[in-house]
């Protein structure tokens, strides 16, 4: 893709964006359910990329390329992996930043390349990794393919975008997977988002296929005003659904608030009811660490 096509493509849509005069009530309220609980039943993420309702988020605590799932052990982490693709998970989300492409690729050795779906995130910001360089996409991924021992990564993101103009720092990256997605190296790419204004500006973006959002019913772990969580979920919800609406495939994480909630059950259900009835929602991740954690979220998602 030539440099000036590529610009002229991000550029789409650029003008300010408009969340309408709907209520912020009427906003976040929970809408009639139009993706399917049934993980038999695979949902559309992109034109290219369908994936499981549930997806396996392998970051918990992740940086240094280390994360939850890489301390437990090889072992543990392979099993926990393989119990949850058992069930029915079977969208498992990685990054460089957490270095479970190797355990992802291990679990998953001997299964169907097209029984499972592969997230990936390439980490473009300083610190985060052990290397002070940040090489492009295209000198990136063929390491990625290596680790994670396929010919192809379904979904791949620019990770922890927060800023309102991502795009324009990030140009040449963004040219970069557009490239790789050409040659079929990677089937989608997007952006994993951490504040509302990097959301907005990804619907924007006609480049974004994909977006990481965080979401769930209490506001933790999320963008907005600290004073008000209620006003925090609003907020979120009106530029998540912005972005589905522009055509976005949406993946939601933080949905137990990164594990905030492991001590209540009842806040659990609560978040997940409320994040499963968003009509703006397609994929549900969570940093399982235990067989039950598996279990409980299928069966919450499922009643």
């Amino acid at each position: 893709m030539k440099r000036r096509d590529f610009l002229g493509m991000a550029a789409l849509g650029a003008g300010t964006l408009t969340l309408g005069t709907i209520s912020a009530q009427e906003t976040a309220k929970q809408t009639t359910v139009k993706k399917p609980n049934d993980l038999n039943e695979w949902v559309p993420l992109t034109k290219e990329v369908r994936c499981s309702r549930i997806g396996f988020g392998t970051g918990m605590r992740g940086s240094q390329r280390m994360s939850d799932l890489t301390r437990m052990g090889w072992s543990r982490g392979i099993e926990l992996l393989q119990f949850a693709y058992d069930h029915g998970v079977r969208f498992f989300d990685c990054a460089d930043l957490y270095g479970t492409h190797f355990v992802v690729a291990e679990a998953m050795k001997g299964k169907p390349r097209d029984s499972y779906v592969l997230g990936t995130k390439i980490w473009l910001l300083p610190g985060g990794i052990p290397e002070k360089e940040r090489l492009s996409p295209e000198e990136t991924i063929p390491r990625f393919l290596r680790e994670l021992k396929t010919d192809y990564i379904d979904v791949v993101q620019i990770h922890c975008m927060t800023d309102k103009k991502w795009t324009s720092k990030n140009e040449e990256a963004m040219a970069s997977l557009a490239r790789l997605k050409e040659k079929g190296l990677i089937r989608a790419h997007g952006v994993s988002t951490h504040s509302n204004v990097a959301v907005e500006h990804a619907a924007q973006t006609s480049w974004c296929d994909t977006i990481h959002v965080r979401i769930n019913s209490e506001g933790m772990n999320m963008d907005g005003p600290k004073e008000n969580p209620v006003q925090r979920v609003e907020e979120s919800v009106r530029a998540i659904r912005s972005a589905h609406n522009a055509g976005k495939g949406i993946i939601a994480m933080k949905i137990l608030g990164e594990g905030k909630m492991s001590a209540d059950y009842e806040l659990r259900k609560k978040s997940t009811n409320f994040v499963k009835n968003l009509d703006c929602v397609d994929v549900m991740i969570v940093g399982f660490t235990e067989k039950q954690h598996v279990t409980e979220f299928i069966d919450l998602v499922k009643s």
